[in-house]
């Protein structure tokens, strides 16, 4: 076979088109750019959480919300860490349609299966103690702060009168004490802080 005929059937390699090769100086900066701001958004939610946490993150976070939220970002990292704070429960006590009268808890570690169930209402009752003031807070602010938590409670309370077919049912935000390093040593304890959260009745089958 001739030199000629083995070079024609030779494949030959056809070079990209220079779009391929690279990008261009506008494209890679744009990519850049892309790549930090998401990197901000997952790492500065962590550090602008509950305090302690950084003023300067806070600062460099409120640009960012927006993108945070639509991409649920914005987890709990460090919500059992460094600092966690007292757990709190809601404490019922219902009437039952025939007379009787029940009570629980809202999580309740030996009823509520599977975890997962305990988690979310541990996590219900966490979300309305956030917005419940203490019980020694002005009247003015307990007042404002009710038509944030009260809502919420009245969706609580309504499952829960649908559940056992109560017929009313009182509700208390209870804080448990946390002990610090010293109360652990000498064994001191302190009474939960209780703050009612109001009686509510299914009237007719409505919700309350």
């Amino acid at each position: 076979m001739s030199n000629r005929s083995m070079t024609a059937s030779r494949p030959t390699s056809v070079p990209p088109p220079a779009s391929a090769r690279h990008w261009s100086a506008a494209a890679r900066l744009l990519a850049s750019l892309a790549i930090i701001v998401y990197l901000a958004a997952v790492t500065l939610p962590p550090l602008a959480g509950p305090p302690p946490a950084s003023e300067l993150a806070g600062r460099l976070m409120q640009p960012l919300r927006p993108l945070v939220g639509a991409l649920y970002l914005g987890h709990g990292y460090r919500f059992f860490a460094p600092d966690p704070g007292p757990g709190h429960s809601i404490r019922w006590k219902m009437q039952l349609t025939d007379g009787s009268e029940r009570s629980g808890s809202i999580p309740d570690r030996d009823a509520d299966r599977p975890r997962l169930l305990y988690h979310r209402r541990f996590m219900v009752a966490e979300k309305i103690a956030a917005l419940v003031p203490p019980p020694d807070a002005p009247e003015g602010v307990r007042l404002a702060a009710r038509r944030d938590w009260q809502p919420l409670i009245k969706g609580v309370a309504g499952n829960l009168l649908a559940a056992h077919d109560g017929v009313r049912v009182r509700l208390e935000m209870v804080e448990h004490f946390l002990p610090g390093p010293d109360d652990v040593v000498q064994n001191r304890t302190e009474p939960d802080v209780v703050t009612p959260l109001g009686t509510y009745a299914r009237l007719k089958g409505r919700a309350p």
